[in-house]
């Protein structure tokens, strides 16, 4: 490209310019030329400290990777003729699972003639229901498919509070209880022998996955 707008770190603009005579005021000030509007007219390049410039790009994508919540749902399996003993065990897994802030998947599954009795398992998961109310929200109703019945609990959420957290893609774990591109590590214009042009700024982070069926 033979010229570039050139903008210093502090916005000031020193405006068009030849591509070389901008790569050489960003050497005399001991920084580097970075490519920052590709496909304006013509480009726009800011004379900035490069290596401070990746530094801050890597930094602000890790603090926003650590606010990232990953909500998990968990499974809890029943079958119609599931005893007492059985079911209290897994009701109260499901219930620490909910107060730890997963998500909780509750399944009835039929063999053979078990499927002429849905109304057993829509009884179980009725009563689990009422034994996880004070702590938790249904989130998908009672539902068949195949040979299995179930339904998704959510911790209970007070109406009215505030978000304090980002949506998180939930990850379900089944059990019975449980110019040169910064990104590809090219050196900016600045610094390379005889540079012909400048750096174009990192990618943005990607992006985060969807919640469960609601």
């Amino acid at each position: 490209m033979p010229q570039v707008r050139v903008v210093a770190e502090d916005g000031e603009e020193f405006g068009v310019m030849d591509t070389r005579d901008a790569i050489r005021a960003a050497r005399e000030k001991g920084m580097d030329l970075v490519e920052v509007a590709p496909n304006a007219e013509p480009p726009v390049c800011k004379i900035i400290d490069f290596g401070r410039f990746q530094y801050l790009a890597k930094k602000k994508a890790n603090e926003a990777k650590k606010k990232q919540v990953v909500i998990v749902v968990k499974e809890v399996k029943f079958r119609p003729g599931t005893d007492e003993h059985d079911y209290s065990y897994r009701m109260k897994h499901a219930r620490q699972w909910l107060q730890e802030g997963d998500k909780v998947k509750a399944t009835i599954w039929f063999r053979g003639r078990e499927m002429t009795h849905r109304e057993l398992g829509a009884r179980i998961l009725d009563k689990l229901e009422k034994d996880l109310a004070d702590i938790s929200e249904v989130e998908m109703r009672p539902r068949m498919e195949g040979n299995q019945m179930f339904i998704f609990f959510g911790p209970k959420r007070h109406k009215g509070a505030k978000q304090d957290r980002p949506p998180a893609a939930p990850v379900q774990k089944s059990g019975s209880g449980s110019t040169s591109q910064a990104a590809g590590g090219n050196v900016p214009a600045s610094q390379e022998s005889g540079g012909s042009g400048p750096t174009p700024a990192p990618p943005a982070p990607a992006a985060a996955d969807e919640k469960p069926p609601a």
